[in-house]
């Protein structure tokens, strides 16, 4: 695979994740890398709403099918996907499927089986969000039904990352060799759903538009809401203790997340920074939108300001050496939220 496909090419789909895959160990960044790359692939075909709803289910299954190794046409996965995207950077992934796939082949066998299996969870959870909610506007809304589907959910689409993370770096950085994986892998998995339900708390009035409602419908039951109310005003404060409720679970998951930080050996720095700007930056993320007196009612996403994530990459540097330092930089970003 050309250098591109890794630097310029996932540098331009995805900036956040760039800066923690470019500053990992140099054996790392490619099975990392490939995994997040036919993983965005895969993602943006599931998303390509100008192409019926049942073609994306088949074109996601061929593509699950082709990150196995087995024999499968992605380039009429292409042919019919690429041209609809209006990002040129995801046209030219989806147009570089092939090239992809040929590198995840030359891995070497464990690499490749570790980013065989993360890729095989991930496409599950594309597929059973295609099929949980079959409509594409508010018109036809639909939700999960419980906390337990939104948990499984989160596992799905991000938590299963933290076990495939942490066996690659285990498998390639003598200094974990004293990790319990099971334990790390499990730390692991509320590390991605801390992340994920960030961006399920953060994404919830555009999701509504595009018929998606992933506020569990029991729990909206017993507030005496059904999902269509979420698109009324006013919805915010009739859900606040649910919202609420989200963000403890979050927050229970970040807490995590800095255990497992933390617990990477500080000579590991790249690992432990690759690690830290993505809790950071969630932690500040998750208090934006605790802090926020509505946020159904934004009308863009709930973001923290270039200067802050410049400001927490920049400290992050200094503090990865030091557990004290960086927890309490952590800490410093918990008890920002409210709830």
């Amino acid at each position: 695979m050309a250098d591109d496909l890794l630097r310029d090419l996932l540098r331009q789909v995805s900036r956040s994740f760039y800066l923690s895959l470019a500053i990992l160990p140099r054996p790392l960044r490619e099975p990392v890398g490939l995994a997040y790359l036919l993983a965005r692939a895969a993602d943006t075909v599931a998303d390509t709403r100008l192409i019926a709803r049942e073609e994306r289910v088949r074109h996601v299954e061929t593509l699950r099918h082709a990150c196995t190794g087995a024999a499968s046409d992605v380039a009429a996965v292409a042919r019919a996907c690429a041209p609809h995207q209006a990002h040129a950077a995801e046209r030219r992934l989806l147009e570089r499927l092939d090239e992809a796939l040929a590198r995840l082949d030359a891995l070497p066998a464990a690499d490749r089986a570790e980013v065989r299996a993360v890729l095989a969870t991930l496409t599950t959870g594309m597929l059973f969000d295609l099929a949980r909610f079959p409509g594409e506007d508010a018109a036809s809304l639909a939700a999960l039904d419980t906390l337990d589907e939104l948990d499984r959910y989160t596992y799905l689409v991000a938590g299963c990352v933290g076990p495939f993370w942490t066996a690659l770096h285990a498998a390639h950085r003598p200094r974990l060799r004293r990790w319990d994986l099971r334990e790390k892998s499990q730390e692991g998995v509320n590390f991605g759903k801390a992340l994920q339900m960030t961006n399920v708390l953060r994404d919830i009035p555009s999701d509504l538009r595009h018929g998606r409602c992933y506020l569990p419908a029991a729990d909206l039951g017993a507030l005496g809401l059904v999902p269509k109310d979420l698109l009324e005003p006013g919805a915010g404060a009739r859900v606040r203790p649910l919202y609420r409720r989200l963000l403890a679970t979050a927050l229970a998951h970040y807490d995590v997340a800095c255990r497992y930080t933390l617990a990477i050996p500080r000579r590991e720095w790249r690992m432990r920074l690759a690690c830290a700007w993505p809790l950071l930056i969630g932690l500040a993320t998750l208090a934006a939108l605790a802090a926020h007196p509505d946020p159904l009612a934004v009308t863009a996403p709930i973001k923290i300001p270039r200067a802050t994530v410049r400001a927490l990459l920049t400290r992050s540097a200094l503090t990865v050496w030091s557990d004290t330092a960086l927890g309490a930089d952590a800490a410093r970003l918990r008890r920002r939220i409210t709830l």
